[in-house]
């Protein structure tokens, strides 16, 4: 079991396991909700994630939309502000910060996405693929996900 929660324990949820992807995104949306360089999240299905509790105290800001629909939805802990997965989600993933996790969720990093869009005072030094928003859309229609 890996579990995680917010920086003040009310928001507590557990995987049984982390299938992936596990992207760090770069556009200016997630940097700003993690405040650092980029947002680092992971997938996991929808069957493989329960809450613990503080499912309630999960706030939500949906952001105006900037070219089409989804809108950006950003969940947080009511008490502490962490970043949270999104309590109302529908879709068959779960996308979890991966800063809430205590536990190892057995995955790494896969890519970069949203890379031209990346903050100007950071360098990526890794050989993890690097793609940008052309690149992901064709990343994700031949993906499984």
């Amino acid at each position: 079991m890996i579990r995680g929660s917010c920086l003040c324990g009310d928001v507590q949820f557990e995987l049984t396991r982390v299938t992936g992807p596990f992207e760090l995104c770069h556009c200016s949306r997630c940097r700003c909700l993690s405040g650092s360089a980029f947002l680092a999240q992971v997938g996991v299905r929808r069957e493989d994630f329960r809450w613990i509790s503080g499912r309630d105290s999960v706030g939500s800001f949906e952001a105006p939309l900037l070219h089409e629909p989804p809108a950006y939805r950003s969940c947080f802990c009511r008490r502490c502000g962490s970043p949270t997965p999104d309590p109302e989600g529908h879709a068959a993933w779960v996308e979890v910060p991966a800063g809430l996790l205590h536990d190892d969720p057995g995955v790494r990093p896969d890519k970069h996405i949203f890379t031209h869009l990346k903050a100007p005072w950071f360098t990526i030094t890794d050989d993890l693929p690097q793609l940008d928003e052309e690149a992901l859309v064709r990343w994700r229609q031949t993906s499984s996900l």
